[in-house]
């Protein structure tokens, strides 16, 4: 059987360094914001080629708390990807401001810059930019509009770390990003877990106060904060999972390339990727207006394969009475797209098993 994702398998190539480092956080005594997450902290941020990062509970806490600390809320507007994940418009519900979905490009999947402008309002205080499938949105158009009406950009890069655009890589494109470290990612935890990573020295610090209780000095609390603090032994994982990063996301570029080559004469419609973007693969998505009759032959195969995602945010019961215009593209997508299995640990023999199975 070929399963879209085993974590069971992929977690099992760290399974020394994991009860080592389990004895080793044991031995220390210290299990909340101790030095496992001070260090992961200064490794990612390295990563991402920021100044600085603040290890949260998970990526939905991590745009929350962003926009918080931004000072975002009650009466305020936010414009989000109307094709993301839930998590992107809850970050900005939990905040108290009204999250505005604006449409993606038809073709990246990703939000559309020339959409954005028209959805901009004397009350918009924020754009957040969704790295979508692992491949990073147009962070120079965002920016610039960012610039121009002098608004915060959030970059949601749950799905992207290590992904690049003209050249650069993400995490350091916007005033702040959001990471999640969900199990499934390319950087994935054994449990929730996330970060923030700005160049901001300010908003780094408010952000360590919001994420303890308001508090960075034990009992003085000088904010209403929250209970959002990356784990010491999650942090301690993801030390080692970290410097895998770049070899396992090349890895995901080969099963990527192949399915590309293979597939691309059948009636798939394949990822588009802009030459500015080096996408690091979450997910390899196609789109198909068969798409149910392909999962069930491919499931029939023993290939398995998800949606992400069969029903975007403005039609979940969450948001039903929020008012909204037609998003059409969005809704489109919801109905075809498939994500076909890609990891670290997919074999070449079955990657090339999967469009075998598709062709047929």
């Amino acid at each position: 059987m070929t399963p879209f994702l085993d974590l069971k398998s992929i977690n099992s190539h760290f399974r020394e360094e994991f009860h080592s480092i389990l004895d080793r956080v044991l031995d220390s005594g210290t299990f909340i914001l101790g030095d496992e997450v001070k260090s992961f902290e200064s490794e990612f941020a390295a990563y991402c080629g920021s100044e600085f990062s603040i290890g949260v509970s998970n990526g939905l806490d991590a745009i929350t708390l962003t926009l918080k600390a931004w000072g975002i809320g009650s009466g305020d507007e936010v414009i989000v990807p109307s094709n993301t994940f839930i998590a992107t418009w809850l970050g900005v519900s939990h905040s108290g401001a009204k999250p505005i979905p604006v449409e993606p490009d038809i073709n990246t999947y990703n939000i559309d810059p020339l959409k954005i402008e028209s959805a901009i309002t004397e009350k918009t205080k924020a754009i957040i930019a969704v790295h979508l499938y692992g491949q990073a949105a147009d962070m120079d158009a965002i920016n610039q509009i960012g610039k121009k009406y002098q608004l915060k950009i959030l970059e949601d890069a749950a799905q992207a770390h290590g992904s690049r655009c003209h050249g650069k890589i993400v995490g350091g494109l916007g005033d702040a990003s959001a990471f999640s470290f969900y199990p499934g990612k390319n950087l994935g935890a054994l449990g929730d877990a996330g970060a923030i990573v700005t160049n901001d020295l300010k908003l780094s610090e408010l952000l360590k106060r919001y994420r303890n209780y308001g508090s960075q000095i034990k009992y003085e609390h000088i904010l209403q904060g929250f209970n959002c603090r990356l784990d010491e032994l999650q942090a301690a994982f993801l030390r080692i999972k970290l410097s895998f990063l770049d070899q396992e996301n090349n890895y995901r570029k080969k099963i990527a390339k192949i399915y590309t080559e293979e597939l691309k004469d059948s009636e798939l419609i394949l990822p588009f990727v802009p030459d500015w973007v080096d996408p690091v693969w979450h997910l390899y998505v196609v789109r198909t207006k068969k798409r149910s009759e392909l999962v069930k032959k491919l499931e029939d195969l023993d290939i398995g394969t998800l949606i992400h995602y069969p029903k975007p945010p403005h039609l979940q019961e969450a948001y039903k009475k929020q008012k909204k215009d037609e998003l059409p593209i969005a809704e489109i997508l919801a109905d075809e797209v498939l994500s076909l299995p890609i990891s670290a640990n997919i074999t070449i023999d079955e990657a090339y098993k999967v469009c075998d199975a598709i062709i047929k």
